[in-house]
C-alpha cells in the first residue's frame, strides 16, 4: 500500500495591518514595505480618523498603524473611538513628531507603541510584530522623552498654563481665560517652577519645551 503523501503545510497567518495616515506617499511606501515582508500584509490605507473607525469595524485588522497628526480627528481622538468600541484594538503609533507630552498622552489613551518616522523602516517592521505578540514597543530614545515629561509631575492645569505662557499671556490673562483669580495663577506658577527647578517664566518655558512638555510654533 502507498503510503498517503503529507500535506503541504498551511502558510503562516499574515498580521493584518491597518494604515492611517493623511500623506498618500507615506502609505504607499508603507504598503509596500509590509508586502516584501512574508508575515505581514497592509489590508487598508486610509487617510482620516473616521475612515479608520469605519475601516476597523469592517476588516479587524490585527494591528493599526497611526499617524499622531491627523486633518479632522485627530491621532488621540482616533485612538479614543477604536478603544471605545474595540477593547483589545493593538495600535502602533508611527509619527513624525515626539514631544514627550505628545508620547505621555498617546501611551495613556492606550498606544502598544510608538515609532518615528525617521527611524529605519526595520524598527516599524519590528514594532508591528512586537505589538502583534501584545508587547509593548518603546525605543529608548521615545521612552527617554516620556520619563522626562514624568519627571515633572506636572498636573493638566499646569500644562494648560504652560501653553498659554507660551503664548505669552500675563496672569491677569490666564487667570481671566481659566476663569480663576490672578492669585490662583501665581499659586500654579510657583508649583510649576518648583517641579521644573527654574526661577523665572522665560527657564521655564525653555526647560518645558526641552522635556517635550509644550511646543512653541
Amino acid at each position: 500500500m502507498t503510503p498517503a503523501t503529507p500535506r503541504p503545510a498551511a502558510p503562516p497567518k499574515k498580521i493584518r495591518i491597518l494604515l492611517v495616515d493623511d500623506h498618500a506617499v507615506i502609505r504607499m511606501g508603507l504598503t509596500t514595505a509590509a508586502g516584501d515582508a512574508p508575515d505581514m500584509e497592509v489590508v487598508a490605507g486610509v487617510e482620516t480618523g473616521r475612515e479608520a473607525v469605519d475601516a476597523f469595524r469592517r476588516l479587524r485588522p490585527d494591528v493599526v498603524v497611526l499617524d499622531l497628526r491627523l486633518h479632522g480627528m485627530g491621532g488621540i481622538e482616533t485612538m479614543q473611538a477604536l478603544r471605545e468600541e474595540f477593547k483589545d484594538v493593538r495600535i502602533l503609533i508611527f509619527s513624525s513628531f515626539a514631544k514627550g507630552e505628545e508620547i505621555f498622552r498617546a501611551m495613556k489613551a492606550g498606544a502598544a507603541g510608538f515609532v518615528l518616522k525617521d527611524m529605519p523602516l526595520e524598527r516599524l517592521l519590528e514594532a508591528i510584530r512586537i505589538v502583534h505578540r501584545g508587547e509593548q514597543y518603546m525605543p529608548p530614545e521615545i521612552a527617554m522623552r516620556v520619563g522626562e515629561r514624568l519627571l515633572a509631575q506636572l498636573s493638566p492645569r499646569e500644562i494648560e498654563i504652560l501653553h498659554l505662557l507660551a503664548r505669552g499671556r500675563s496672569n491677569k490673562e490666564i487667570a481671566a481665560q481659566l476663569g480663576v483669580v490672578e492669585g490662583t495663577v501665581k499659586i500654579h506658577i510657583t508649583n510649576i517652577f518648583s517641579k521644573l527647578g527654574v526661577n523665572d517664566r522665560t527657564q521655564a518655558l525653555i526647560e518645558a519645551v526641552k522635556r517635550g512638555i509644550v511646543q512653541i510654533d
